[in-house]
């Protein structure tokens, strides 16, 4: 059993490969951080830093074209980069899970949202489908969905854009994984949404102890969420640290650079949450 006081999650000198005529050897080079239960880390660069072939290596879903060359992923004290694809498989979703930027394109259009998620639970779970049924609508609830009957039977073009993100969450969360990856997962939606679904991942995570990594290239959605944070640049990690340290006294010029570029993020309109984590007023 592994120690609710480790890291669920612990990268260590990771170092992704790019094809060759790429115009640099590595995606990712020897990054090295960790998430601990009940902590969310977020991934911030531009575009192009390797925050998501990150994600994607943690999961096991990196293209074939990209080949992690040195270093060790480890979900509670397992090694993912030494497990077989039978093996990765299990831990996704049972241990681990993601929550994808565009909803539309994960969310299978021909079947019923209900069916999604109960297709997850029968794969993972022993549940008969009575109860499988009765945890969906339960997670639906959860998730703050109106009417978790008729959402159960809509298919995914019926429903908003932040409705489909509340389901996707709810497919990543039902089984409780220990480790959530959000890539993005509110770039696609308004503003009012958006700060709706970052105050919904956080309560949820919250409650169920589980460790998130959210990948951003917005420093807004950082100051909202995250309790610490990691700079990536070009593939290498240039900074790391607690929230506030990082948005009020960031040591790097290129993280200046980032949060400059966000014109809310000002000394004067900065705030602190009860936890001490800097939030945007």
């Amino acid at each position: 059993m592994p120690d609710a006081k480790s890291p669920v999650l612990e990268v260590r000198d990771l170092s992704v490969t790019l094809p060759r005529g790429a115009d640099r050897e590595f995606a990712v080079e020897k990054v090295s951080f960790t998430v601990n239960p009940g902590e969310i880390v977020c991934l911030v660069g531009e575009s192009g830093s390797g925050k998501s072939v990150i994600a994607f290596t943690v999961m096991g879903l990196l293209a074939k074209a990209l080949k992690p060359s040195s270093g060790e992923i480890l979900l509670q004290g397992e090694n993912i980069l030494a497990a077989s694809e039978e093996r990765l498989r299990e831990l996704r979703c049972s241990r681990m899970s993601m929550i994808f930027q565009e909803p539309m394109t994960a969310l299978n259009p021909v079947m019923t949202c209900g069916e999604q998620i109960d297709e997850v639970l029968s794969t993972h779970t022993q549940l008969d489908p009575a109860q499988r049924r009765a945890k969906i609508l339960g997670i639906l609830e959860r998730v703050k969905l109106p009417e978790p009957e008729r959402i159960y039977a809509s298919y995914p073009h019926q429903l908003s854009g932040g409705q489909r993100q509340r389901i996707m969450i709810a497919m990543a969360l039902v089984l409780d994984p220990v480790l959530l990856i959000a890539d993005e997962p509110t770039t696609a939606l308004d503003v009012t949404t958006q700060a709706e679904i970052l105050k919904l991942i956080a309560e949820l995570q919250a409650g169920q102890g589980t460790g998130v990594l959210f990948i951003t290239h917005d420093f807004g959605v950082v100051a909202e969420i995250a309790h610490r944070v990691a700079v990536l640049r070009w593939g290498e990690l240039v900074e790391m640290g607690p929230t506030e340290q990082i948005l009020s006294r960031p040591v790097q010029n290129y993280t200046k650079m980032l949060i400059s570029s966000v014109p809310s993020i000002h000394p004067q309109h900065r705030g602190v949450r009860r936890d001490g984590v800097t939030v945007l007023r």
